[in-house]
């Protein structure tokens, strides 16, 4: 039964893409059903193409892309997707970073990947990434199976986002050092100015109602008082 367990954990292991949203990404609608390699290599099909032939190169027989794998015009779909992402990301056997806006011979600090409010918890939850440059080559040729146990892409990680190494390689969700978690964000931006908030649930292992529409502040504010309610720390609010 060991052995069973063993074999079947295996087979089903997934690898997650983080990645800058950009022009043409493809839906579940344009997916379902269809081969992608026969699709038109455009825009975010060609990314998405890249993506699952390294996952199928890597040994990988699963790969989850957000643009495609979520069923945006279903909100039950998309409110259960936004509490569950962290926890997705954190059972992936890998998650590949494609930074689309750094060249090969170029170093990662400069790329949007590291402004964005949904790639905090996607660089976080994981235990095992590999950054990809935009053509699709490993991160200065390194190697490793994992970049976050490389000591030069961890070096450069913190002085980009600010984040200690111990909390880069084994990050817990929860309401420790709530204050620096937040600080975290603070210079990050999303599309839509209430994801801020909502991009923040899983790194502090809260579960609260998506409500699309209302404002920033409210959104922040309701995420706060859970923090404090939870936490007891008010300097939460001074971050």
């Amino acid at each position: 039964m060991k052995l069973i367990r063993t074999e079947v954990s295996r087979y089903f292991r997934f690898v997650m893409l983080s990645h800058r949203w950009g022009e043409g990404e493809p839906s579940l609608r344009n997916v379902d059903g269809h081969p992608i390699y026969g699709m038109s290599s455009n825009g975010g099909f060609g990314k998405l193409q890249a993506f699952c032939l390294v996952a199928c190169e890597r040994g990988y027989l699963w790969a989850w892309s957000d643009t495609c794998c979520i069923d945006k015009d279903s909100s039950a779909e998309v409110q259960e997707a936004i509490g569950s992402m962290f926890a997705w990301y954190r059972r992936s056997a890998l998650t590949i970073v494609y930074l689309s806006d750094i060249p090969d011979t170029g170093s990662f600090g400069s790329s949007e990947w590291f402004g964005r409010g949904w790639t905090l918890q996607e660089l976080l939850a994981p235990g095992n990434i590999l950054f990809y440059t935009q053509s699709w080559s490993l991160y200065k040729n390194l190697t490793s199976s994992n970049h976050k146990t490389d000591a030069t892409v961890l070096g450069e990680l913190e002085r980009v986002t600010g984040i200690e190494s111990r909390s880069l390689t084994d990050f817990s969700p929860g309401m420790d050092d709530a204050r620096s978690r937040l600080q975290w964000v603070s210079l990050r931006r999303t599309t839509r100015p209430e994801d801020i908030a909502y991009s923040l649930f899983g790194i502090f292992n809260l579960h609260l109602p998506i409500l699309y529409g209302e404002s920033a502040e409210n959104a922040l504010g309701r995420l706060l008082a859970k923090i404090i309610s939870q936490s007891g720390d008010i300097s939460v609010l001074d971050w």
